[in-house]
């Protein structure tokens, strides 16, 4: 092996150590681990002989933002996005479009020489929300779940909006420094956004119908793990090359076979699949901001090349930080406003003025800002300069975020109901419990130890009794009796909390936690059953 392939692994080493001591001790002593990573990478590129850092965007578009948004998507629940429609496509829709407008003409006023299409390429750049990071600070906090809902969803799919947005800015960059080319309007821009949504959510329902059905047929985790882990690149390229939206071809894809992984998946391989994800997301996400972090240097060298100078860079960057946050605090009470006194559908919802205004705080932006800004093609006037503005906003934005855990007290929002969450998980649990208790009744247990039965309905410990006492005149032996009878009791209990989601009568967040319950007693009785060639 040649040094510099040595080299290579030792930075790549490296980086996740550093990765992971940082977010460890961020989490310790109870600080922001993105803020962090930011900060420790800024300092360490300038410090000589560290190698500088350059930011492939297709790296980054096709490489790291697909499994970020796949992680974050089968962790989100359909259900509650779909309750939660209207405030998501509101935020992820309208507020991005208000942003492109609103922060692109902030920046054609004080960016000096910089075209209108440009100026509209950089609003389309900083308007998304980062997904990473707000499910990471609103899953720290205590905010009602509706709220957290709406962020989270927010964040999955405004990333299709902006890129939309930057690709009908880019090319109208592109056609002004090419005159022969065909003219953009209005029309078109409306056309482009059509199909790449029609063309993204269609893809990716297809790659969840047929990933569904073929996973289905796997018993193996490890086959249908390795499987999970290339679904969003199945999804994303293709979605892509077709003129549509990589991202909503990801999230929809996502969300489907995150819903439907009780009916598709193994208990084995939805638990394997649940860790390997947080795992790979935990490593992708924080070393997301920790590469932000080192191409600080490098994206300075460019702006001090490409810039008007200290002062005025200080101001321009002041002034475009202020219209991010405004704009968003501006499309907030814009949103809220409707909700309290618009239509009655609308007011029926509940949306407070405390809730617009922890919403309007939570506007942070990572790495689709960071990559986006690195589309902008060559002829963009002041390129470099849009760089380090870009970088900028992103961090003022994860400073800002940190203030949102002050925000929320003093707004006193309600925080979650956990008793009432326990009560349901305790009822729904019992009412998938009758329904593997009547299962059992109607299964024949004739030639079944009697034992076993008992075991199953009084939930005593009886394994131990029947490995000393076998009982010779069982047809089979109790353990494998058990294992099959309650087997079929815990089909039946899924169906039974399945059922229960379809017709509403529980929240998700105590779903999930019944079907995760059931899933490990399932793993647990896969302990004593001989193991299968991996290859199966």
């Amino acid at each position: 092996m040649d040094s510099d392939s040595v080299g290579t692994i030792i930075w790549i080493v490296s980086f996740v150590v550093v990765t992971v001591a940082v977010t460890g001790l961020a989490g310790r002593v109870g600080w922001s681990a993105p803020i962090v990573l930011v900060i420790v990478g800024a300092g360490v590129s300038f410090i000589p002989g560290v190698p500088e850092i350059t930011v492939e965007p297709d790296l980054i578009l096709y490489g790291l933002l697909p499994p970020l948004l796949f992680a974050a998507a089968i962790r989100t629940s359909f259900a509650d996005v779909r309750a939660r429609r209207d405030g998501i496509l509101l935020l992820s829709v309208g507020l991005v479009a208000f942003t492109v407008v609103t922060v692109g003409l902030t920046a054609w006023l004080v960016v000096p020489a910089i075209s209108l299409a440009a100026a509209f390429a950089f609003g389309a750049v900083v308007a998304p929300t980062d997904a990473v990071a707000v499910t990471a600070i609103a899953g720290r906090l205590k905010l009602p779940r509706r709220l957290v809902t709406v962020l989270e969803g927010e964040s999955l799919l405004n990333d299709a909006t902006a890129l939309v947005a930057l690709n009908a800015a880019i090319a109208a960059i592109v056609s002004a420094s090419a005159p022969q080319g065909e003219p953009l309007t209005p029309w078109s821009i409306v056309l482009e956004f059509v199909i790449a949504v029609v063309v993204g959510v269609g893809f990716g329902l297809l790659v969840g119908l047929v990933l569904g059905f073929i996973r289905k047929q796997l018993t193996s985790p490890v086959l249908d793990t390795s499987l999970s882990l290339v679904t969003p690149f199945v999804a994303f390229i293709p979605a892509q090359l077709l003129h549509g939206s990589g991202v909503l071809a990801v999230v929809v894809a996502g969300l489907f076979l995150g819903f439907r992984a009780p009916v598709i998946q193994t208990a084995q391989a939805r638990i394997a699949e649940a860790v390997n994800w947080r795992t790979i997301q935990f490593l992708l996400e924080n070393a997301v901001f920790l590469f932000i972090g080192l191409s600080l240097s490098g994206i300075l060298v460019g702006a001090l090349e490409d810039g008007p100078g200290l002062w005025p860079t200080i101001g321009i960057s002041a002034v475009l930080l202020l219209a991010v946050f405004l704009s968003r605090f501006v499309w907030m009470m814009i949103t809220t406003s409707i909700y309290r006194f618009g239509p009655k559908w609308l007011r029926e919802r509940g949306w407070s003025w405390r809730n617009g205004i922890a919403v309007s705080v939570a506007g942070i932006r990572g790495v689709v800002t960071l990559a986006a800004v690195f589309l902008l093609p060559e002829e963009t006037p002041g390129r470099a300069f849009l760089q380090f503005l870009a970088f900028v906003i992103v961090v003022g934005t994860l400073l800002g975020g940190a203030f949102l855990p002050f925000v929320i007290r003093r707004l006193k929002l309600p925080p979650p109901d956990f008793s009432q969450e326990a009560t349901e998980v305790h009822q729904l649990l019992a009412e998938a419990q009758g329904a593997g208790l009547a299962r059992l009744d109607d299964e024949g247990t004739e030639t079944v130890d009697p034992r076993v039965v008992d075991r199953l309905k009084l939930n005593a410990r009886f394994l131990g009794d029947t490995l000393e006492n076998p009982g010779d005149d069982a047809a089979e032996p109790a353990p494998k009796s058990y294992n099959r009878l309650r087997r079929l009791m815990l089909e039946a209990e899924r169906e039974a909390v399945l059922t229960a989601r379809a017709e509403g009568r529980y929240q998700e967040r105590s779903v999930r936690r019944v079907l995760a319950k059931i899933d490990v007693e399932e793993t647990e009785l896969d302990v004593a059953k001989p193991e299968r060639p991996s290859g199966r």
